[in-house]
């Protein structure tokens, strides 16, 4: 069963093949086996899980709502950046190790109304911060196809555990390309919805301006599944966007035909892998057999992403983090001497050496002194990028790029080198900063290790992107292949 993609656990379910509480006994039985190898999960909820399959299963069989629920007993996992009510919620850091929290997020409501079962919370990076998994608290999550290397981040836990079949699916956030890079790394299909499609309420800021909620999954058609359980409007976030939800599944197997893929001359330079270039050839050229054109396109001011990102986000979380304090919840320091010291020494032993780095390069592009050199400039650039994309837009349908510039690395290999790490995303950070759409597709594998495509399309146009992915990966097998170890 754990070979299931969501639409045949839906089928299976609905013809009584086997309980909600059988698949998901299945599942935490996968977990409690292999993942003391990938660290991928931080807490498995096992007697909440049992309660949800057997309501699940009691609401099969007494049906109550007219309208069919595809989702209803299908396991999942959160991020440990959602808030789950009565769950631990860490963010992956010493911070929040002891945090319950007293409501769940928009994302966790929808889902469970959807009747989904949570398995457990997964791994990341602390507060989201980091490209590898590395920064987390409770150590990093390793890469199901090779354990001594990296599953990306910061939704690495959820990458790696759907990768290896621990779950069918599993939530992220995206603010720099925190769902398409794991995606990539574990060769899953990974989508950053627009930016307002899903509320943020719940979840636990990083960046306000750029983070997002989004799917991890097998195939394009389950990523459509799930987006159609979490997006919507939701009067709580003030930047959730009140915009109709399609029906994505519906659009699936519309035809390419005419399709404009633009393909930025920026990404496909000597910079580029010779070797990944030629897996991207080959699935453009197999997009192109489905009635897919390619255009060249420009995104002049792309370079810039990366130093503009690196301002923005680390200045916002400056903000955002401020609230732990040691006073209202969280990490509380030992007899402290007085409020400075209770202050002081909290953030500084509560915070690990990523998340204070973030904090003070944040604080210091806010201050009086450095905020129009800085941040204001950053803000500009931002600007300038989006623009871009738009002008781009104009050509183009969607755009065709790479997802990330290698393949998974090894752990340790850019933990000290924090710009090579910040790299990492360079394919996917300018599209957080335009608050665009994207997915990753798996499309080949370089030394038995997954390669993922990267398409970005306009405000609103997930289910373009769903349709495109989805015809791709009905022609190909790549997000089938399944890791050796978690067979």
């Amino acid at each position: 069963m754990h070979t299931y993609t969501l639409a045949r656990l839906a089928q299976g379910l609905a013809q009584k093949e086997f309980s909600s509480s059988e698949l998901t006994r299945h599942f935490l039985q996968r977990i409690a086996t292999h993942d003391p190898q990938l660290n991928s999960l931080i807490s498995v909820t096992v007697d909440l899980a049992l309660q949800q399959a057997t309501e699940a299963d009691q609401q099969r069989q007494h049906p109550t709502a007219s309208s069919p629920q595809p989702l209803l007993g299908i396991p999942l996992l959160h991020k440990d950046i959602f808030c789950t009510q009565g769950v631990r919620t860490s963010c992956a850091s010493k911070m929040l190790d002891n945090f319950i929290a007293p409501y769940d997020a928009h994302v966790v409501q929808q889902l469970r109304s959807a009747g989904m079962v949570m398995l457990g919370k997964t791994n990341m990076d602390e507060f989201a911060m980091g490209s590898s998994n590395e920064t987390s608290y409770y150590g990093p999550a390793h890469n199901p196809w090779d354990l001594q290397r990296v599953p990306g981040g910061s939704s690495g836990g959820s990458a790696a555990a759907v990768a290896a079949r621990l779950a069918p699916a599993a939530t992220g956030t995206d603010t720099g390309g925190s769902i398409r890079q794991p995606a990539a790394l574990c060769g899953l299909t990974g989508l950053k919805p627009t930016y307002g499609r899903i509320s943020r309420w719940g979840m636990v800021a990083f960046a306000s301006s750029l983070d997002q909620a989004g799917p991890m999954t097998q195939t394009a058609a389950d990523a459509a599944l799930l987006l159609q359980a979490m997006a919507g409007h939701d009067p709580k976030d003030s930047t959730s966007v009140n915009e109709p939800v399609p029906d994505y599944s519906a659009t699936l197997n519309a035809p390419l035909k005419g399709l404009r893929l633009g393909l930025p001359k920026e990404f496909f330079n000597d910079s580029l892998d010779a070797s990944m270039s030629q897996l991207l050839e080959a699935a453009l050229q197999e997009l192109e057999s489905l009635g897919a054109q390619r255009v060249e396109i420009s995104l002049p001011h792309i370079d810039l992403s990366v130093p503009a990102y690196y301002v923005i986000a680390p200045a916002e979380a400056s903000s955002n983090l401020s609230r732990f304090d040691g006073v209202r919840y969280g990490y509380r320091c030992a007899h402290p001497n007085d409020l400075y010291d209770l202050y002081v020494r909290s953030r500084s032993e509560g915070f690990g050496t990523e998340v204070k780095r973030r904090i003070m390069i944040g604080t210091y592009a806010l201050s009086s002194g450095y905020f129009d050199a800085y941040y204001r400039k950053a803000q500009q650039l931002r600007r300038l990028i989006q623009q871009d994309f738009m002008q781009a837009m104009q050509h183009c349908d969607l755009i065709f790029a790479p997802t990330t510039p290698s393949t998974a690395f090894p752990l340790n290999d850019k933990k000290q080198d924090p710009v090579a790490m910040y790299l990492s995303d360079v394919y996917t950070i300018g599209v957080n900063l335009a608050g665009l759409p994207g997915i990753n597709v798996p499309c080949g594998f370089l030394n038995g290790l997954p390669v993922g495509m990267q398409l970005v399309g306009t405000y609103w146009s997930e289910a373009l992107l769903l349709n495109v992915a989805h015809r791709y990966q009905q022609n190909t097998a790549w997000h089938q292949a399944i890791p050796s170890l978690f067979c």
